[in-house]
């Protein structure tokens, strides 16, 4: 497929200090799959490329899920009136544990990654099940949208239910290191990443073993943190020597570092000892706020997180999150962050629409590497939006049709998606 061509459109993009770029009826160009940059008109080296011409249509760099459950699609809008640990035993678990069958695992992820290629999402880190199979299919699946994923097969020897519990350490570090060596050079575009659900999942023993292929193979991990007070309480009680539930995931090795980040979703108790450890580490916080307003687990402070320089993306975390769409989650993550201000630390101002539009672009697309802008030398991730169905009287800008899209999600169309400089929706 040819990767060198224009798109001609409103264009914006985010750059590292969260200041959005807005270029009415300009051209953006790809060469070999990766951005030269947005321009007013076509610079003479390019004018050879052929374009596609979507003038009227906003043009934004693709969004990044940094949390998501793909076996928990199924049942997506169904419980939501309960806390987390209740809705994983109600609700989680026992779906999860049909994925063992290949032909239900098949049908259900049929549905998800379809869904998932037709989003506005390019790129997804996700969760699996304990099952290396289901897992694995999962992502021949995804390789095959041309999307770029990380998938992690889920390991718990602890604390699960009937039918989805690994029978001891021994087997689940065995069925982890033999799914790793079937995947890691498998495929295009999907990696694997280890999982560990979480610490009340996990025992020592396993936890241990992960930290020690994760640094042995140079793989990365991703897991929950402080999500809700009942977790926390009960990660204190299982590893009583750590200092808090990010030291408990430090001693494993399992915080990953610079070089193989890990993400960690929720963070919504971190003390400011805990955020130092995940500055000190590179994690990168995914900030699931749908979720988080869902289960009733509190509201993460991302003034906070952001303020002190942690890597924070968005993260849809279905189906505690009952939607895929990231442009959902940056208005949730506005509004959350508004009830944050008012309700818990006035001290921490409310974002901005320029910072949730960062964090669902450039902010989570950094785990990929140059990822989530049209600046020079980022991969070639983009979305065409129409969205003339919104209709209104008074002229808009640019940033101002974005902002309102992110607000009014059934009022905008999804043109075109290109990952790495290639059209697949």
């Amino acid at each position: 497929m040819n990767k060198d061509f224009i798109l001609k459109g409103d264009i914006l993009y985010s750059t590292e200090e969260m200041i959005i770029e807005s270029y009415p009826d300009s051209y953006l160009i790809c060469n070999d799959g990766k951005c030269e940059g947005v321009f007013t008109s076509i610079p003479e080296a390019y004018k050879g490329f052929p374009i596609e011409d979507y003038s009227g249509k906003i043009i934004i760099p693709g969004l990044t899920d940094l949390h998501a459950h793909a076996p928990q699609y199924t049942f997506r809008g169904l419980g939501m009136d309960m806390e987390l640990i209740d809705w994983l035993n109600e609700n989680a678990f026992p779906e999860e544990a049909h994925f063992e069958d290949l032909e239900y695992a098949k049908k259900a992820y049929s549905i998800f990654v379809d869904d998932l290629k037709n989003s506005a999402t390019t790129r997804a880190v996700i969760f699996g099940t304990l099952h290396k199979e289901a897992t694995t299919l999962l992502m021949d699946m995804l390789d095959e949208t041309d999307l770029v994923t990380y998938v992690g097969k889920v390991n718990m020897d602890r604390n699960g239910s009937e039918g989805l519990c690994e029978p001891d350490s021994a087997t689940a570090i065995r069925n982890t290191k033999e799914w790793i060596e079937n995947t890691k050079n498998k495929y295009k575009n999907t990696k694997p990443i280890l999982t560990p659900r979480f610490i009340p999942s996990c025992s020592d023993e396993l936890m241990h073993a992960i930290g020690e292929i994760s640094s042995s193979e140079n793989i990365r991990i991703q897991s929950h943190l402080s999500e809700n007070p009942f977790e926390i309480r009960w990660v204190k009680e299982l590893v009583p020597h750590s200092e808090n539930y990010g030291d408990a995931y430090a001693g494993f090795n399992a915080l990953g570092n610079t070089d193989t980040p890990a993400v960690m979703a929720h963070c919504v108790y971190v003390s400011n000892e805990e955020i130092e450890l995940l500055k000190e580490h590179g994690t990168y916080v995914a900030h699931c706020p749908d979720s988080n307003m869902n289960l009733s687990s509190g509201i993460a402070p991302i003034r906070k997180l952001l303020n002190s320089k942690i890597n924070v993306g968005l993260g849809s975390d279905v189906a505690a999150g009952a939607s895929l769409s990231i442009v959902q989650a940056m208005s949730h993550a506005i509004q959350v962050s508004k009830m944050y201000w008012r309700y818990v630390n006035s001290s921490y101002a409310p974002l901005k629409f320029n910072e949730a539009f960062y964090i669902g672009t450039l902010g989570g697309g950094k785990y990929f590497g140059k990822v989530g802008s049209f600046l020079k030398g980022y991969e070639f991730d983009a979305l065409v939006i129409d969205d003339s169905k919104i209709r209104s009287t008074r002229a808009t800008t640019l940033q101002e049709r974005c902002e309102r899209m992110i607000y009014l999600p059934a009022e905008y169309t999804l043109i075109s998606k290109y990952v790495k400089g290639q059209k697949i929706v």
